[in-house]
Parts: structure tokens; C-alpha cells; sequence
């Protein structure tokens, strides 16, 4: 699975202001639903779904990166997008640091493989420092979408 064939370019948000790890995930589900990738009547039910996964565990998995993500019957195929707070955001992250670089996942219920591949795949990406640094060097979505296109072609 490739990070291009999930993540939705038009709502990628590489300047995101945040005061909140809630305010972060509304932004985030907020831009999915100006690109039309869920309707407006399952936004607050998909924050909500998000924000009940955040209370099991933070989602902040380290190293500047936070990973939230939800199964909801709103969507037919795994979707997701990235957001980029160059100002850092308390995420409650498992190593205490700030986060600068957040990948949401949302994928149908009837379809955990899918959840677990594209959660596998954003990791992978996301453990390799270069990829982090040039990510965290994005300002717009086509730098963005550039960085995940040659990680892709990189993909060994």
C-alpha cells in the first residue's frame, strides 16, 4: 500500500495552527469534508470517534509524529490526510514532545485489513528521520504530495 493511494491531497493542511489535540483532529476531519470525502451530518460523529481512540492511548506515537485514526461506516475506502504545525502541538505524546507532523486514517469498519496496512504504511514512512525532516520542511500541499510520491517510489 502507497501513502499517494490513500491520502487526499486537496485536504492536506501544511500550515496548520493549533491550540489542541482536539482542535487539530477537528481541522483535519473539517478539511476531508470541504474535499467531500465525508459528509457534513458524520463530521462531529467521526471527531468524536477519533477523540474516543485518543482516551485509549495517545495516537502521539513519538518523535514529532502523531498517527490519529478511527474506523467509521461513513466511508467506503481507507482515506487520509496530513497536517503540518510547524509550531509544535501537544499531542500527549508517548515520549512528552511536542508534535509537528500528523497523519488522520479513516477506514470503513468492514475493512481492517485496509486500517492495519495503511497504519503500517504511514509508520514505516514516518520512522525514517530524512523523510520526517523534509516533511517538516513543507509549506504547501504539493510539496507535501511530492515528498509522499518519491517516498513511494522509494518504497523498497
Amino acid at each position: 500500500m502507497k501513502l499517494t493511494e490513500f491520502v487526499v491531497s486537496d485536504a492536506i493542511l501544511p500550515e496548520l495552527v493549533a491550540d489542541s489535540k482536539e482542535s487539530a483532529i477537528r481541522q483535519m476531519v473539517a478539511s476531508l469534508k470541504q474535499c467531500g470525502k465525508i459528509n457534513e451530518s458524520d463530521e462531529e460523529a467521526i471527531v468524536s470517534a477519533i477523540s474516543k481512540r485518543e482516551e485509549l492511548g495517545s495516537t502521539g506515537i513519538g518523535r514529532g509524529v502523531a498517527v490519529p485514526h478511527t474506523k467509521h461506516p461513513s466511508v467506503e475506502s481507507i482515506i487520509s490526510t496530513v497536517a503540518l504545525c510547524h509550531n509544535g502541538l501537544d499531542f500527549d505524546s508517548l515520549d512528552g514532545e511536542d508534535v509537528y507532523i500528523l497523519f488522520l486514517l479513516i477506514s470503513p469498519p468492514d475493512r481492517p485489513g485496509d486500517h492495519l496496512r495503511g497504519l503500517e504504511t504511514i509508520t514505516r514512512y514516518l520512522k525514517k528521520d530524512d523523510f520526517c525532516s523534509f516533511l517538516k520542511q513543507a509549506r504547501t500541499k504539493a510539496q507535501v504530495m511530492d515528498l509522499l510520491q518519491e517516498a513511494d517510489d522509494n518504497l523498497v
